[in-house]
């Protein structure tokens, strides 16, 4: 049964990062949109996205999680799993962001270009590569 747990935890964890990086995409190319049907289109897309996948992802990759932990306890007492934990927190933060940043356009009250959108984009790769590291490699 474990086995089954653990693949589908990663199963949620690859859908829940793919989302986390087409709706900050989405975020770039509605910045840059003038006219209202696409305004409306991309915010229709966005919310799809964010409640449709992107958070029942989240909330499956955290509950597997969990249960796996509550399979392994031993693995509290390891760095790796701390320093992942940690970046977990900072993926739900971030995640959290992109709702914020999904309710302010639709009450079309967006505050960022396209080019901050890009950059905001970049931000969960660096969390992927860590954890990834971390989960492989557990160089603590």
């Amino acid at each position: 049964m474990y086995l089954w747990i653990k693949a589908l935890h990663i199963i949620f964890v690859v859908t829940w990062f793919a989302a986390v990086f087409y709706l900050p995409r989405l975020f770039v190319y509605h910045a840059q949109t003038d006219d209202t049907p696409g305004r409306e289109r991309f915010q229709v897309m966005e919310r799809k996205l964010y409640r449709g996948i992107m958070t029942p992802s989240a909330v499956l990759t955290v509950a597997f999680g969990a249960w796996l932990l509550w399979l392994n306890p031993a693995w509290l007492s390891q760095g790796w799993l701390h320093a992942k934990l940690a970046l977990v927190a900072a993926l739900i933060a971030y995640h959290l962001w992109c709702g914020k940043l999904l309710r302010a356009f639709a009450a079309d009250d967006n505050r960022h270009g396209h080019v901050w959108y890009r950059w905001f984009n970049e931000l969960p790769v660096l969390i992927l590569v860590s954890v990834v590291i971390l989960v492989e490699v557990k160089p603590f």
